[in-house]
C-alpha cells in the first residue's frame, strides 16, 4: 500500500468508537479528511509504520505528521484548527474540567463495561452490572457538580469535546444490550441515559455512528469468539 497524499488521513475501523470521535471532530470543523479503513487482523505497512508504540487505531496523519490517541487526536485538531465551533470551552479551568470527565470514562466506565460484557455467571454479571451503575453514578454526580445549569457535552449549539468523546462510545449502549441479551445500563442511571440519547439525536452523531444492526451482529461474532 503507498503512502497517502492528502493533508489528513484518518486510519481507523469502522465498530471502533475511538475512531469515530476523531471522525466527529473533523466533520464538525468541516476538514477534509481521507478514511483508510483497516484490518486489525491483518494490519498494514502504514498504520505500522504511524503508531509503532500501541500499532492500533485511531491515528491521524496531518501532512505526513501521525497523531495517535483519540482524545489526544481531538485537542490537535482544536489547537491547529482553531476555528469555530470550538471543541472545548474557552475557560481554561472548564476545558480542565472536561477534559477530567472524559479521562475518568475513559480509565473507569470503559474498562468495567468490558469485564459486565464478558462476565458469564449470573451473580459475576450481576455483580459486574452494580460496581457499573456505580461508575456511572460518579460520573452522573460529578458533572452535575462541576457544571451546574449547563450541557458541558455541548458547546453552544454543537457537540463538543466532552459529548464527542462520551456519545462515540455511550450512544452505542442499545447495540451492547442486544448483543449481549441483557441491560447493563438501566435506569438507575437514568441522567446518564438522558444525556447519551441527547448526544444520539444530534445528526451528526447519527450520521457517525456505526449501524445498529451491524454493530450487534459484530459484537454478537466477537462475544461468541471470546467465549469458545
Amino acid at each position: 500500500m503507498e503512502e497517502k497524499q492528502g493533508e489528513v488521513v484518518l486510519f481507523g475501523t469502522w465498530a471502533s468508537s475511538p475512531c469515530a470521535r476523531v471522525e466527529l471532530a473533523l466533520k464538525l470543523k468541516g476538514i477534509p479528511y481521507e478514511y483508510v479503513e483497516e484490518d486489525l487482523k491483518n494490519k498494514s505497512e502504514l498504520l505500522l509504520r504511524h503508531n509503532p508504540v500501541h500499532k492500533k487505531v485511531p491515528v491521524l496523519v496531518h501532512n505526513g505528521k501521525s497523531i495517535a490517541e483519540s482524545l489526544i487526536i481531538l485537542e490537535y485538531i482544536e489547537e491547529c484548527w482553531n476555528t469555530t465551533p470550538k471543541l472545548l470551552p474557552e475557560d481554561p479551568h472548564q476545558r480542565a474540567k472536561v477534559r477530567f470527565w472524559a479521562n475518568y470514562y475513559d480509565q473507569k466506565f470503559v474498562p468495567i463495561l468490558y469485564i459486565t460484557f464478558m462476565t458469564k455467571g449470573k451473580e459475576e454479571r450481576e455483580k459486574a452490572i452494580e460496581d457499573l451503575s456505580q461508575v456511572l453514578k460518579v460520573f452522573e454526580e460529578g458533572i452535575e457538580k462541576d457544571f451546574p445549569g449547563q450541557n458541558p457535552f455541548f458547546n453552544g449549539e454543537s457537540l463538543g469535546y466532552l459529548g464527542i468523546a462520551i456519545g462515540s462510545h455511550g450512544c452505542n449502549y442499545k447495540a451492547v444490550h442486544e448483543a449481549i441479551g441483557a441491560v447493563l445500563i438501566s435506569e438507575k442511571n437514568s441522567k446518564f441515559l438522558s444525556w447519551v440519547n441527547a448526544m444520539k439525536n444530534c445528526p451528526l452523531m447519527e450520521e457517525t455512528l456505526p449501524p445498529h444492526d451491524k454493530l450487534v451482529a459484530m459484537l454478537r461474532v466477537w462475544l461468541n469468539s471470546t467465549q469458545a
